[in-house]
């Protein structure tokens, strides 16, 4: 029965994968910038965990600091472990006068930190469609916006950040930065059909589970009867 009863437990190993990709999805439908994940498998049935980047729905939040990518890309953002990306464009502006993200990591221009003083004077403060920031219409920095040839390097660091396994150098600039100040890029999870998916997994999880206890019962069956006498 060895065999038997590894083929179920396999199976609802693989579904309890996908069931965990699923629930983690749900868990961030409101995540601004999350990228929902799906597992696959190989020819030799090893699970891969894959990523959806295809763009989420536009939320306007009246916020002039807000950023949502319509391109392909990441903003970088500086930690104190190093270098993470994320596609979550809610910034604000810290007390140092540091454009920040949600987190108060400070968000990469191509020139280093941005800069963004507005205490002295009433000035105003635009994000244009190309990531140019500009106070009173003169240039102050750009978003340091970029992209990767092998996007399977990046892994979920959490806090909404993504973390590069690869170079430093392997970062490309993408083809067009386009996005829209004033709002967000919403998760790419719809929850209906991530809440189908679940459903489906969980059937499929309760099937081998069944079919485990069933042989399960059939080895004590034999092993208790097997060699009695009557």
């Amino acid at each position: 029965m060895i065999l038997e009863m590894t083929r179920p437990t396999q199976g609802g190993l693989r579904q309890e994968r996908k069931l965990e990709a699923v629930s983690n999805n749900l868990a961030n439908a409101q995540t601004v910038g999350f990228k929902r994940d799906f597992v696959s498998f190989d020819k030799e049935f090893k699970a891969q965990l894959n990523r959806d980047y295809t763009l989420g729905e536009m939320e306007y939040t009246d916020n002039p600091l807000d950023y949502a990518l319509e391109t392909e890309g990441f903003f970088k953002i500086e930690t104190p472990e190093g270098l993470r990306y994320t596609r979550n464009g809610s910034f604000s502006v810290s007390a140092e006068g540091i454009l920040v993200d949600k987190n108060g990591f400070p968000v990469m221009g191509q020139g280093g930190n941005i800069i963004i003083d507005t205490n002295e004077v009433n000035e105003t403060v635009e994000i244009g469609l190309n990531g140019q920031i500009t106070i009173d219409n003169v240039l102050v920095d750009t978003l340091d916006v970029v992209t990767f040839a092998d996007k399977t390097k990046l892994e979920k660091d959490g806090r909404n950040l993504l973390s590069y396994t690869g170079n430093a150098e392997d970062e490309l600039a993408p083809e067009l930065v386009r996005g829209r100040a004033g709002a967000l890029e919403q998760s790419n999870v719809h929850v209906v059909d991530e809440m189908v998916r679940m459903i489906d997994y969980q059937k499929m999880f309760e099937m081998y589970t069944k079919s485990m206890m069933t042989f399960d019962e059939v080895d004590s069956k034999a092993i208790n009867e097997v060699g009695q006498t009557t």
